[in-house]
């Protein structure tokens, strides 16, 4: 049987991909940088990885024929010399995207979708059959609350345009099915939860799940970005997720591709925020 390699796999979507694949009683090989820490469930071969040294990854993906990608960096310098010794071993690769790559626009809109553009256009000429899930909003995202929520009750950020949050499970689901199903290859599936919701709406969400009035507080860009400094977090991250915050467009949209492609509806956020209430509590 083929092996299919999981990067990130210690990441909120990329753990949902290993636990999904041994389900189907697939063969699945996980990297992780620290594979004695990573945690993975029993059935996963846990190895070695770090995908920016792509010299140290021919054992990593010796014998695979199938990787689901994740790309943790804010740039893709290093992408080309990834995909040339992922092509070197397996035949079909499936990347986790963004919904905000805008294939019309000669420029993006932030340095994330920017990055998530410029991998999309390596891995199209790479010579391996592809498959990308352009995600929207991740709900894991709302982790990031917990300390707020949990001290204060209060989460206090930058407003960002409201977004149809999909629950990394229905992503995950979606690339078990990418990853292991013929008939994927070329797509570029944008991949939403079912309703559209703002920052505030969220945190209300959570509030509800955990039994605790919860509100969302607008602060200044400025403000935040002396907050997320004084936190420790690198000033280049810090910088892309507030361009995110300042220039991401309003958007409506809703696909139904999680239930097409998986045959159930996206979950909701309110179910993710049950799910994870006691993060919170």
């Amino acid at each position: 049987m083929s092996e299919i390699l999981v990067t990130g796999a210690t990441g909120n979507v990329g753990r949902q991909v290993v636990v999904q694949l041994l389900a189907t009683g697939a063969v699945v090989r996980a990297s992780a940088r620290d594979p004695d820490s990573a945690g993975l469930p029993e059935g996963a071969k846990v190895v070695g990885g770090d995908l920016s040294e792509p010299d140290t990854l021919e054992g990593t993906l010796a014998g695979i024929d199938t990787v689901f990608l994740i790309w943790p960096f804010l740039a893709p310098e290093g992408a080309p010399a990834v995909l040339e010794a992922i092509a070197g071993h397996a035949r079909r690769i499936v990347y986790l995207s963004s919904s905000g790559v805008n294939e019309d626009a000669e420029r993006q809109t932030d340095p994330i979708n920017q990055l998530h553009a410029d991998m999309e256009r390596l891995i199209e000429k790479s010579g391996l059959e592809w498959a990308v899930l352009r995600s929207n909003t991740i709900a894991s995202n709302a982790r990031g609350w917990a300390e707020q929520i949990r001290t204060t009750h209060v989460v206090r950020g930058p407003d960002i345009a409201a977004t149809a949050v999909i629950h990394e499970r229905d992503i995950a689901a979606v690339a078990v099915h990418a990853l292991t199903d013929d008939g994927h290859a070329g797509a570029k599936y944008v991949l939403t939860g079912p309703q559209v919701l703002s920052r505030a709406e969220q945190v209300h969400t959570i509030g509800e799940a955990i039994g605790r009035p919860t509100r969302f507080e607008k602060v200044p860009v400025q403000v935040a970005r002396q907050q997320m400094l004084a936190d420790g977090r690198p000033p280049a991250l810090v910088e892309a997720l507030l361009a995110s915050a300042e220039t991401r467009p309003e958007s409506n949209l809703i696909t139904s591709t999680v239930e097409e492609i998986t045959g159930s509806p996206a979950r909701t956020f309110r179910s993710w925020a049950e799910e994870h209430a006691d993060d919170f509590r």
